[in-house]
């Protein structure tokens, strides 16, 4: 009888191994068909450079630089249905937690390779070499990070440390390679979210960032600059008013307005974004964005479309006060709870361990245990606030 495909049996062992590659594959297909007749030329030279890479079997270190919109997400799920179509894993990761939801098949990085929490220079992953996430990476053809240059330099370097000292088991060369001598690909705005440094200054900053570190000499860096989002679904009026508020934006975040400056200047916002009631701001901003809420109460796709963001929970306060003085009725407060209560009509046998906060807090905010649902007048409007205002904690509305 003919021996067993050894590398076959020891993937359908591994659960992670064997959860990489159920992908439907047909399917897959069909969707890297539509997706790459799409890509731009520079998003095609980007996927013809990183696959190239991958066919090779070669190391590569790349990075994916360009603000919102401009396709980044796309040629992510572009890479990712061309590795997979060829029964190769590819593992897409995100700094944060919204963002990995946008990738197919999406995690965070602390999620996959075990980061510490805690960094220093020296920090490694919490990952063994003979175990099956290890043996996960060793198959693995592609890394997407997505976000990257919001996270600390050292979580990077620690990857880099972990994978060098896994794969060198298999090959000694591995131990001089970026990340072990796998194909990884960064992407991010450094015109974005930094790192987060408690009480640092601008220098500590940009020390922080992945710029700063020795694996960046190593990254071929890639720009996307058009902005696809644009001419997405709008007429030409409104395409060009969009594409007006994008170039300021951008000039922003490269520092081109406000004079010449050490990161801090004097910015002329256009009169159409300035909300000119000085009497009622909070009244004028609600009207600007819910006009006539009350005829479109019950109508979920009137808020789906909107939305108003605050920067601190005093202001989202204040607008879910006047929010809830426009809707008639009585104010009825509906708090939650992170224990079951007995009483006689549970049986003496029910296990209430079988019920966690999780479930017994069915509109949990932002993994928060204590909030209350505030209705008015039984309109189905939700709107959700932390109970404990005293620490500062978040609170938000949802309509």
């Amino acid at each position: 009888m003919p021996c067993p495909d050894v590398d076959y049996v020891s993937s359908s062992i591994n659960r992670l191994i064997s959860e990489e590659l159920v992908y439907d594959i047909p399917s897959l297909k069909k969707e890297f068909d539509q997706l790459s007749k799409a890509l731009t030329s520079k998003q095609r030279n980007i996927f013809d450079d990183i696959m190239t890479a991958i066919k090779n079997n070669e190391w590569g270190l790349f990075f994916v630089y360009g603000y919102g919109g401009i396709g980044k997400t796309y040629l992510w799920k572009t890479l990712s249905a061309a590795v997979r179509c060829n029964f190769q894993i590819v593992l897409n990761v995100a700094s944060s937690g919204i963002a990995s939801l946008l990738l197919p098949g999406g995690r965070t990085t602390h999620s996959w390779f075990i980061i510490p929490l805690v960094l220093i220079e020296v920090s490694v992953c919490s990952i063994t070499p003979n175990s099956e996430l290890a043996s996960l990476l060793q198959k693995t053809s592609l890394i997407i990070w997505d976000e990257a240059p919001m996270i600390h330099k050292h979580a990077f370097e620690a990857l880099d440390r972990t994978l060098k000292d896994i794969f060198k088991c298999h090959n000694p060369r591995n131990s001089n390679l970026p990340f072990g001598g796998k194909v990884i690909v960064f992407g991010g705005d450094f015109r974005q979210i930094l790192p987060v440094i408690p009480s640092g200054s601008r220098q500590d900053i940009v020390n922080a960032s992945l710029s700063s570190s020795y694996l960046w000499q190593q990254c071929k860096v890639h720009k996307l600059t058009k902005n696809m989002r644009l001419t997405v679904g709008s007429d030409a009026s409104a395409i060009k008013q969009t594409t007006t508020f994008a170039k300021w934006l951008l000039d922003i975040g490269e520092g081109k307005l406000g004079g010449s400056n050490d990161g801090e200047g004097i910015i002329d916002i256009p009169k159409d974004l300035l909300i000119n009631d000085h009497c009622d701001p909070i009244g004028s901003l609600i009207e600007f964005v819910y006009p006539s809420i009350l005829e479109y109460s019950n109508i979920p796709e009137y808020f789906q479309e909107r939305a108003i963001l605050a920067p601190k929970n005093e202001v989202v306060g204040k607008i879910n006060d006047h929010l809830l003085s426009l809707f008639p009725g009585d104010e009825v407060e509906c708090l939650s709870s992170d224990k079951l209560c007995k009483s006689e009509f549970i049986n003496d046998q029910f296990d209430a361990n079988l019920y966690s906060p999780d479930v017994l807090n069915g509109l949990k905010v932002s993994g928060l245990p204590n909030h209350k649902l505030v209705l008015k007048g039984g309109v189905p409007v939700m709107l959700l606030r932390n109970v404990d205002q005293k620490n500062g904690l978040c609170n938000g509305t949802r309509l």
